[in-house]
């Protein structure tokens, strides 16, 4: 066994044991650990924003102009920008847990000195180093997440905590209402205390962070396989405990070569060679809702008070409602893109929040809204948006690898928020300047555009990710390919090794099982090339099923070959939990421990057992053993 100070190549289970994990309490703690940090970025972005003109009022204990706020918003977001990239490289090189600290730890810090700024260069100065910290976490935080949780899990949870930026964002609006209040506040202190609160909550955040683990995934290809398996042996022992049931078997095992470190040059020579199409995707995603969300969030309120006569008191309670559709979006569909998929999602939500963004304009031109109207509108297009922007950060973690993902988010980040995110206030500025609401308009049909181009190339570059591991989406630089470079020398050695690891009778079991599976995978393939899913976009699955492809790495015939043989695994339980008689669906789940399969696997299973003949449904939600039984004797 190599140690952390001898590399060389590894075979290790730790991402099938990972992604094969139920929900539990763990996964719950590294979402309250790295995730609540957008609330607070959130809570942070608009609580500034809101109060950033009593700053500029006489007594506010800082000398600064309206100028001075617009100077100060682009240091931050510059720091943000170089912040993603600097740590983002770090990240991939020196781990996650490392920086996800010491990010955190710069935001804190620099939020807090905020606090005590007197002069303009002071501020410049600490909100730069708040963003710098804000995009550190992008990169560090997106990286742990995707590589901790569970496949099947993983696009429902990545969007939850992208959008809970939003949770933030809708507390900010209500509480600047509070810290704007001078019967409450003075005016030297409300805003004081807004940067101070930051620094609180972020504190608390950090207690929690340190019981979060280093991801396994970047410990084992960086020689230090010995404590990542600890850590997956703990994980493990911990889910066993809350579940009370033995965990199922990992689905494979991959063999990379170690290495300390892989330069930048490397990375970014060998990610563009070899995923040009993935660049694409990732760059068209990032400019179109950075372009759209920067350029409403940061004018929305001037619109309503210029176009719409909205008193400044009251924008924060409409900036609360755009807020809220923006968090629900992202809760309420998140876990269709795991179920649905990720290319019909994020091309529909692009698609989607770009004509309601359309029917927005349209209306702004023929004057037709008033400011209650308006603000509806604008909630229920970025309901949808919220979910298509979060989707740009889970599809650049998932389809980049496991060496570059900090980097690929970071990079990704800098470069769309520098393009898109620059462009759109500034263009939309320039339209609220005018006092011409039909200029108004056009930015938003501007908007609509860019979010249209982002649907089209997810339609043309998008990768079906969906309950994937992150291996079998793109195959980690260090991962050595195996001798056999044909599917039937692979099914060889599987063959080989299933022979010297499995008793005569489990062997006929496995063989059944591979019957089954080709057998299903054909019936499958029929019904695509005759039924509606013939027209859904996107390369189409493998003409034939193959044990073999099992061991064809990173591609999407390994990815099917697994899905497979787990469906036919859940079937055979949906077949033994009603093997004595009629089960009612909620009690059916519960006894096959269809929790920890993961959103739509258990509804999947039961209707395709239903139609190879293994159950029935019967009145009152319930279902029955079926006429057909399967070989091996069940």
């Amino acid at each position: 066994m190599t140690t952390a100070r001898e590399l060389g190549t590894i075979q290790t289970q730790i991402p099938s044991r990972l992604d094969r994990l139920p929900w539990s309490r763990f996964h719950w703690k590294i979402v309250i650990g790295l995730g609540t940090v957008w609330v607070l970025d959130g809570l942070e972005v608009t609580i500034v924003g809101s109060i950033a003109a009593r700053m500029t009022e006489p007594g506010s204990g800082i000398d600064i102009s309206s100028g001075d706020i617009g100077t100060a918003a682009a240091f931050y977001v510059a720091g943000a920008c170089l912040g993603a990239l600097f740590f983002g490289q770090l990240t991939d090189r020196f781990g996650r847990k490392k920086l996800f600290m010491a990010t955190l730890g710069l935001y804190l810090v620099a939020t807090v000195a905020t606090a005590f700024a007197t002069e303009a260069w002071y501020l410049f100065l600490f909100r730069f180093l708040t963003g710098a910290g804000i995009g550190g976490e992008y990169a560090a935080i997106n990286s742990a997440i995707d590589e901790l949780i569970p496949a099947r899990n993983r696009g429902q949870v990545d969007l939850a905590i992208n959008g809970s930026y939003w949770l933030g964002a809708a507390i900010g609006s209500l509480g600047s209402v509070l810290l704007l209040n001078d019967a409450l506040l003075a005016a030297n202190l409300g805003w004081r205390l807004a940067f101070a609160i930051g620094g609180v909550l972020g504190l608390g955040i950090m207690l929690v962070r340190r019981n979060v683990p280093e991801s396994p995934r970047w410990l084992f290809i960086h020689g230090r396989e010995d404590e990542a398996e600890r850590i997956v042996d703990g994980i493990e022992r911990e889910v066993r405990a809350e579940m009370r049931e033995p965990l199922p078997p990992p689905a494979q095992s991959i063999t990379v070569r170690q290495r300390r470190s892989i330069g930048f040059g490397e990375i970014a020579r060998v990610t563009v060679k070899r995923y040009p199409n993935r660049t694409v995707l990732g760059l068209s995603l990032f400019v179109g809702q950075a372009f759209m969300y920067n350029a409403v969030t940061f004018d929305l309120g001037t619109i309503l008070s210029d176009f719409f006569d909205v008193a400044s008191g009251t924008v924060p309670y409409f900036l609360a409602a755009f807020a809220l559709g923006n968090l629900m979006g992202p809760l309420l569909l998140g876990r269709l893109f795991d179920t649905v998929g990720r290319k019909p999602m994020i091309a529909g939500t692009y698609f989607g929040s770009a004509a309601l963004i359309a029917a927005t304009a349209a209306l702004l031109m023929a004057d037709m809204l008033t400011s209650t109207t308006f603000i509806i509108l604008v909630a229920l297009s970025f309901f949808v948006a919220s979910a298509g922007a979060s989707s740009a950060y889970l599809t650049v973690s998932e389809i980049f690898p496991m060496e570059t993902r900090a980097l690929a988010i970071a990079l990704f980040f800098a470069v769309g928020t520098a393009v898109g995110g620059i462009t759109g206030p500034a263009l939309f500025g320039q339209f609220i300047g005018s006092g011409n609401l039909d200029l108004v308009a056009l930015g938003f049909f501007i908007g609509c555009g860019a979010m249209m181009l982002g649907g089209f190339a997810e339609l043309i570059f998008g990768v079906r990710a969906e309950q994937q591991s992150l291996e079998n989406i793109a195959r980690p630089l260090t991962a050595e390919e195996a001798d056999a470079a044909t599917p039937q020398e692979q099914e060889s050695l599987r063959r080989a090794e299933m022979e010297r690891e499995l008793s005569p009778g489990d062997m006929r079991l496995a063989d059944e099982r591979d019957r089954r599976v080709r057998e299903r995978a054909v019936r499958r393939r029929e019904r695509e090339t005759t039924g509606p899913q013939r027209f859904r976009p996107g390369p189409g699955g493998s003409q034939t099923y193959s044990p073999g492809m099992m061991g064809t790495t990173g591609t999407p015939s390994r990815s099917t070959a697994l899905a497979e043989r787990e469906l036919d695994r859940e079937i055979e339980d949906l077949a033994r939990a009603t093997a004595e008689g009629p089960v009612e669906r909620r009690d059916l789940a519960e006894r096959v421990g269809a929790r920890g399969w993961g959103p739509g696997r258990f509804r999947r299973a039961l209707a395709e057992a239903i139609r190879e003949g293994h159950l029935r449904r019967l009145p009152h939600d319930r279902y029955g053993p079926g006429d057909s039984r399967r070989d091996d004797g069940e």
